[in-house]
């Protein structure tokens, strides 16, 4: 007889994560070890600094307030099917925090002996657990989890990602095999072969590959006489055939080929003989999957000739970080090659118009990207923000100069617009004359938005700011960014004023760890991940970084980064803020290629358990930031 409780436990877990990835049978095992917990409102389920429990908890019905220190400061909020009480699995530490139910609750008690052997054997439940524990202690990185469960390979990357990273892409290969015995004739082989269209085919005995053929093998063996169209599979054949597991890269699929001076590979379970083949690949395939090399794309960049040429290679940009991101690729290194990518785009376009142009550029300029382009983190296709910045010139050639430039930023807008950049609407574009101005004309301007701090200069600082140079002359940049850290420097109520603006952007939850969604518009009901997740860890990154005069960082997660090795005290902290940011942007970019946008407004009921959850983790850290930042600058309106 089914004991009917932990059959309802089981039905519960089952419809959230880590308990998901179990299957049906260790789940329902798991479920009669489970202790079902009532509390009363306020009771305490575990207090700071108490030893832990030898079970950690899920939420059935009601909630659960995760508190710490003397003020009692509610860090998080479980509701239902959230776990809490991790630490007993990965740490020998009492608790951190202390747990109070904020209602009447109902918890399941998990044994932790019970459930561990589950989390070593299944990944995805430890990668899981190991990250809402990390979620619990800000930093996924801090040295509290090495060698803990798995050990440093899942956190840091194990071997098989760090070769990825070398050389990225996974290569595709065909999963329908032709096959033959090693007692067919060469006639039947190359019967099977015309009718199939393949160029090879697999001799099996007893399902495992023990030999190769090719159309090459039938033309210098059969065609020339060498041996009868009646000789067997096992007497022409290629052997032993040669093996690798499916996953492997382009670079090693070419490698592979090269090495043994061959046109096809057999990909089998372990990548050896004594599995069953699951796959074929030949050099074509590689061919193929060479086009997307950022190296293919960056030469097929500088042979375009016309705008309309680059639109086709942004679309196999986009293809190729949809394979990273597949592929789980570190952001870092997706950003980067994305960038680089996209700045080789608008590089060209503006070569092109420079040629355009019916003399050169009178005099230095430095073409700049500027907001999210400028920093780095524009991995979809969005609006333009650009400006120039050109060499002082004399009274007498002011007017020319800056008819000139104005003429070809618009030449380069239109481009842009034509592979896929739209036009800002707010033209905040090099085509805008209030955004094309020589070195001191921009200091002017830097100069008044410092001194006069209003709402509108603070926000347009907070997009200049962040801007990186494109192309042109670096020395113009650099001079522009002293100017800028010198004014800051001799101007500190401006930081005031950056970080009122920095806290203007909206919490991301509201009672209950509910996620705050848009109240009225075309995105109605939609949560905005820019405004309300990235932009408060952008700004925040940005105010800091400044009141360092660190210039030539303006990537977030780089900012984070170089704060953590500035401020040691604060660089648990700051470490996860860099977490965040990569977490959110990977979470934007695969929201948008899913959905063909820019990925800002999301669909809540379209996102599973785990997606909510894993972007829940990320707001602890923000309203961390932002606390740290009203604090440091003494700012009180905190949002």
């Amino acid at each position: 007889m089914k004991n009917t409780i932990s059959q309802r436990v089981a039905d519960f877990l089952k419809n959230f994560p880590p308990f998901s990835f179990l299957h049906q049978k260790d789940l329902e095992k798991l479920s009669e070890q489970i202790s079902i917990v009532y509390k009363d409102k306020d009771s305490v389920i575990f207090a700071e600094n108490e030893t832990t429990h030898d079970s950690f908890y899920v939420v059935h019905k009601g909630a659960v307030a995760l508190k710490k220190g003397q003020k009692n400061t509610v860090l998080d909020m479980c509701d239902e099917g959230d776990i809490f009480g991790l630490r007993p699995l990965l740490a020998q530490e009492n608790y951190i925090m202390e747990a109070v139910a904020y209602e009447e609750t109902i918890l399941y008690a998990i044994p932790i002996a019970v459930f561990k052997p589950y989390a070593l054997e299944n990944r995805t439940v430890g990668n899981f657990l190991i990250e809402s524990y990390a979620s619990n202690t800000r930093n996924p990185y801090s040295d509290i989890h090495k060698d803990k469960l798995y050990g440093d390979d899942l956190l840091h990357g194990n071997h098989h990602n760090e070769r990825d990273s070398f050389d990225l892409q996974p290569i595709k290969y065909s999963k329908k095999i032709v096959t033959c015995s090693p007692s067919t004739t060469a006639r039947d082989i190359a019967k099977i072969m015309t009718k199939k269209k393949v160029g090879a085919i697999l001799i099996v005995d007893e399902m495992l590959p023990i030999g190769i053929i090719t159309d090459k093998d039938l033309r210098n063996k059969i065609v020339t006489g060498d041996y009868s169209i009646l000789t067997t599979a096992e007497t022409i054949m290629t052997k032993p055939v040669i093996t690798y597991p499916k996953k492997m890269t382009v670079t090693e699929a070419q490698m592979a080929m090269m090495k043994s001076n061959i046109s096809y590979l057999c990909l089998t379970k372990d990548g050896t003989t004594n599995t069953k083949a699951v796959g074929i690949l030949s050099k074509h395939d590689v061919m193929v999957a060479l086009g997307n090399n950022p190296a293919v794309l960056i030469k097929a960049l500088k042979r375009a000739k016309k705008a309309k040429e680059i639109k086709p290679i942004r679309a196999r940009i986009m293809q190729l970080l949809q394979g990273y991101l597949d592929q789980n690729i570190p952001m870092t290194l997706i950003s980067k090659i994305i960038t680089e990518l996209n700045e080789a785009c608008i590089t060209r376009v503006i070569e092109m118009s420079l040629e355009k142009m019916s003399s050169p550029p009178p005099v230095k300029f430095a073409w700049l990207a500027l907001g999210s382009q400028g920093r780095s983190e524009q991995m979809l296709h969005t609006d333009q923000d650009n400006a120039i910045v050109y060499e002082n010139v004399s009274d007498v050639f002011k007017e020319e100069t800056k008819v000139y430039f104005l003429k070809f930023a618009t030449l380069v807008n239109k481009g842009l617009f034509e592979i896929g950049y739209d036009y800002c609407p707010a033209e905040m574009m090099a085509s805008n004359p209030k955004w094309c101005m020589s070195l001191d004309e921009w200091k002017n301007q830097v100069h008044h938005w410092i001194t006069n701090p209003g709402k509108n200069e603070v926000l347009l600082s907070f997009i200049f700011f962040d801007y990186s140079l494109t192309y042109g002359d670096a020395e113009i940049t650099n001079e522009l960014s002293d100017f800028i850290f010198e004014n800051v420097k001799a101007n500190p109520i401006f930081y005031v004023h950056l970080v009122s603006g920095a806290l203007q952007s909206p919490s991301p939850t509201g009672f209950f760890r509910q996620f705050l969604v848009e109240q009225d518009g075309a995105n109605k009901d939609h949560f905005d991940i820019k405004r309300r997740a990235l932009m408060p860890l952008t700004d925040a990154a940005r105010v800091l970084i400044l009141s360092h005069s660190v210039k030539s960082i303006s990537n977030t997660a780089e900012r984070f980064e170089k704060l953590a090795e500035l401020e040691p005290n604060n660089r648990e902290l700051y470490l996860s803020c860099s977490y965040s940011f990569k977490a959110l942007l990977k979470f934007r970019t695969k929201q948008g290629l899913l959905h063909n946008d820019s990925g800002q407004f999301i669909a809540l009921e379209s996102l599973s358990k785990m997606e909510k959850i894993k972007l829940k983790r990320t707001f602890k850290t923000i309203k961390e930031l932002q606390e740290l930042i009203s604090v440091r600058f003494n700012v009180s309106n905190l949002v």
